[in-house]
């Protein structure tokens, strides 16, 4: 009997004490099967230029809300405009997109100009935030200097309105409106964007957000999707260091400095050579100059005007041009500069004419003065040293018959004589030969 009393205590006594282990582990399973099932919202900070690195960082984040089978994307955007094979990357990804995305400018003093109005319209969901305005959708052609014809300006806005009039079709926003972006140059305040059904809503910030979509159908690629954001947790998505750097370089004024300086220090490098560190340096800066001008499509034209320009200030210095070749240079740097970003409709891809000026003469000054001379440093004749003997005149300290010893420069120097001299003839060193000085007289040459 004792033995079965025992064995009845320690069963119940090991139930007593599972029953809340398996409790807890129960319980912590739950938790992280709500992990695992809570589906994120993206956001993504778009401000700035719309330009490759954007684009390359919004398809990266639509991408990986994909993978982590977000609730919704979220693009907050600020932007003047951009490129527009950047614009339509962006465009591309969010229409086939199967995650929601909500476009939300913001926050207040923001816009959504240009190529940000495109992108607004195709989202899911477009929002605005108090105080700011979208439109002034007008495209502008990118790498040339001239004017487009009539007939080609018709062309690229005809292709920019029948692009915008498709998003709005199929977002089925107001299409007569979106065209009046692109026809008109049209730009619109947050208020009478909603009025004319061109954006979803006005939110004050992103909690306001979450709450006036709670609960939305929108279609996507794979269907009708529900949104709910309120109870899922924000996962901010930022730009890469790469996307950051390449953003960054992607601004007219930075491009141009980059450049001048990798000519300034290539051409330093090559007026005086060994110095090395410069040389290094403008390597450097001209290859970051080549990325960043690559990615604002520039005028090809007006770099080669730059590059024609310093050809003239190198051979003005070289050659008597008494000036003429100066201000060829300086005209067609003028020029180039002018081409280089012929964005004339969109100021902040403008390189300002004061910059230009300044750059300018600071250029036509260094090739001038420092590279000018370092050239005539280099052609200048050597006065020191053993080779600063030649041309030097003497005195024959013995007679030369014809070697014997000759006095130049405080010095006394074995000598050799084209012919025989006496002592204390007047001699000139006309070469050398090691350590001999070959001389003739002075006497005789003239």
């Amino acid at each position: 009997m004792g033995t079965q009393y025992l064995f009845l205590f320690g069963r119940f006594f090991r139930i007593r004490y599972c029953v809340p282990v398996i409790a807890v582990l129960l319980i912590a399973q739950g938790l992280l099967l709500c992990a695992e099932e809570s589906h994120p919202v993206f956001l993504l900070k778009v401000t700035g230029t719309i330009d490759p690195a954007l684009a390359r960082y919004v398809t990266r984040g639509l991408e990986e809300a994909r993978e982590a089978q977000a609730s919704a994307v979220v693009i907050q955007l600020d932007t003047p405009g951009g490129l527009d094979g950047s614009m339509r990357k962006i465009v591309q990804g969010i229409l086939n997109s199967p995650v929601p995305v909500i476009v939300y400018v913001s926050p207040p003093g923001s816009r959504a100009a240009s190529a940000g109005a495109f992108i607004t319209l195709a989202a899911h969901v477009a929002a605005m935030a108090p105080g700011t305005n979208i439109g002034a959708a007008h495209p502008v052609q990118m790498g040339s200097s001239e004017k487009p014809s009539t007939t080609m300006e018709a062309k690229i806005t005809n292709d920019a309105a029948a692009y915008i009039h498709s998003i709005a079709e199929l977002r089925d926003r107001d299409i007569l409106w979106a065209e009046g972006l692109v026809r008109e140059s049209r730009s619109f305040s947050a208020e009478e964007a909603r009025e004319k059904k061109a954006i979803d809503l006005i939110a004050k910030d992103l909690d306001d957000l979450a709450s006036q979509v709670e609960g939305r159908q929108v279609k996507t690629i794979f269907g009708t999707t529900t949104l709910t954001l309120k109870n899922q947790p924000r996962r901010e998505f930022p730009m890469s260091a790469m996307e950051q750097g390449l953003h960054q370089l992607a601004h007219p004024n930075l491009a141009y400095i980059l450049l001048l300086l990798g000519i300034y220090g290539l051409i330093f490098e090559l007026s005086t050579p060994g110095a090395v560190f410069p040389g290094v340096l403008g390597a450097i800066f001209l290859v970051l100059a080549l990325v960043a001008l690559e990615t604002l499509e520039v005028n090809w034209a007006g770099l080669f005007l730059i590059l024609l320009s310093l050809l003239f200030f190198i051979a003005d210095i070289k050659l008597p041009g008494y000036g003429a070749l100066t201000l060829g240079g300086i005209i067609a740097f003028l020029l180039g500069s002018w081409m280089l970003f012929p964005a004339t409709r969109l100021p902040h891809l403008r390189l300002p004419w004061r910059t230009i000026g300044l750059a300018t003469g600071i250029t036509a000054s260094f090739f001038v003065f420092i590279v000018g001379a370092g050239i005539r440093a280099l052609k200048r004749k050597v006065t020191s040293g053993i080779e600063g003997l030649i041309g030097s005149e003497g005195v024959a300290k013995t007679d030369l018959k014809p070697e014997g010893i000759v006095h130049v420069k405080g010095e006394e120097w074995q000598a050799k004589a084209q012919r025989p001299l006496k002592k204390g003839a007047r001699v000139k060193v006309v070469r050398l030969e090691g350590l001999t000085v070959h001389v003739e007289s002075i006497k005789e040459d003239s």
